[in-house]
Formats: C-alpha cells, structure tokens, sequence
C-alpha cells in the first residue's frame, strides 16, 4: 500500500477514534480487552479500507466495520477478545486521553446497554451518536422502519432495566 494511503486512513482514524473507544466500551468490560478490541479493529479497518469507495461517509463505514468486528469477536470468545499481529505496518496513532472515570448515571446506562443484544446495543449506541435513523439503518443494514420499532422497543427495555 502507498504512503499516501497509509496517511490517509491514520488521518481518518485520528479524526474519529472516539466512535471505536464507545464501540470497545460497549463490548468489554476491563481496560486491557478494551485495547485489545481497539487494536483488532483497527487491524480490521486497516485491511478494509483499500475497499472504502466513500459512498458513504467514513465514520459511517467505520461504524460498520467497527460494529461487525466487536460482535463478530464477542460472538466467537464470550468476551475473550484474541487479537493477531499484523506484520508490517505499524501506525503511530496520537491517542486521545480516555477518561474511565464517568459520572454515575452514564455507568448505569452503559450497565443497561450491555444486558441487551448485540444488534440492540449496536442501534442504541448509532441512536446516543444522534445518527438519523436513515444512517442507522444503512449501518446495521435493516429497513429505517425497522430500526425505528426497534428503538421503541429498546427503550422500554432501557425504562425497564433501569427502573424495575
């Protein structure tokens, strides 16, 4: 691959490591499998990018990778993330301060959200990233009428779970 490519997605994955730090926070539970899952996915989205063709935009796409990488690993390990070396590229990534230390009401959301489904914690976290239902649906390739019933249903759920 070209440098300029290799610039390009380390740009791009700078911009909008955020969205991969909430998606890791979402799928584990200890800061050691978050970096792994970091790592994995950025592994993933290093080996899927030559493919972006930017119909979409690139948090979108990498929303999509991200999503598929960290249920596809939680599916396979039950939270036992492994990761793989990939020879060859190493990405000098400034990495933005990620504070653990958050307020409790948003650590009981998170403890909600992990009782969910795969798919269901996907669309709450696209949904709390205020992404229309349009770019919800594109994400997680269901109908926009789907993913509007499911987030009504997701959010009885929520009431729920945090108010039995």
């Amino acid at each position: 691959m070209t440098k300029e490519l290799e610039h390009s997605f380390v740009a791009q994955l700078e911009e909008n490591q955020n969205i991969v730090h909430k998606i890791c926070r979402l799928y584990t539970n200890d800061s050691d499998s978050h970096n792994d899952l970091f790592q994995e996915i950025t592994i993933q989205l290093w080996r899927a990018f030559p493919k972006f063709r930017g119909d979409s935009k690139f948090s979108t796409w990498m929303y999509r990778v991200a999503l598929n990488t960290a249920i596809t690993l939680y599916r396979k390990s039950k939270r036992s993330v492994k990761t793989q070396d990939y020879e060859g590229v190493s990405f000098k990534i400034s990495a933005e301060a990620y504070d653990d230390t958050i307020e409790e009401q948003l650590k009981l959301m998170y403890k909600a959200v992990k009782k969910l489904n795969d798919i269901d914690k996907a669309l709450v976290f696209l949904y709390l990233e205020d992404k229309s239902y349009r770019e919800i649906s594109e994400t997680l390739g269901i109908s926009e009428v789907n993913a509007r019933v499911k987030m009504n249903r997701i959010k009885e759920k929520l009431r729920k779970i945090l108010n039995p």
